[in-house]
């Protein structure tokens, strides 16, 4: 039987660079270069009755903990009613933000107590 064979070339075809293709190699470039967001951590200290500081910077996802220095309970809860955070004594409590905007809370316990959280998208 006869061999059949297809005919072949020594030249070697490249595939065309289309916009299309570009296009992707750069998303998943930057991807892979691109350094993620992380969430960070504010500290507010609870000592003597005073929220130090008053008023925090910080952005959507990241935690506010209080540490509470004092021998009292306190709480920090937003006035909007987004969040309420009991903080017993010498202990922590934390909060993530889950939206932007200015947040002022206070202690229940102690409402002369006041502070303000704003975050950022």
């Amino acid at each position: 039987m006869p061999s059949m064979s297809q005919p072949t070339s020594s030249r070697s075809v490249t595939p065309a660079v289309t916009p299309g293709r570009v296009s992707i190699a750069a998303l998943v470039a930057y991807a892979l270069l691109s350094v993620p967001v992380r969430a960070e951590t504010i500290q507010v200290t609870i000592d003597k009755l005073v929220f130090s500081p008053a008023e925090v910077n910080a952005k959507v996802g990241d935690t506010i903990e209080w540490i509470n220095k004092d021998a009292l309970a306190h709480t920090a809860t937003a006035t909007s009613g987004d969040w309420n955070v009991v903080i017993a004594p010498r202990q922590t409590g934390r909060v993530v933000l889950k939206k932007s905007g200015a947040a002022d809370y206070f202690c229940k316990y102690h409402p002369n107590m006041k502070g303000r959280v704003v975050a950022t998208p």
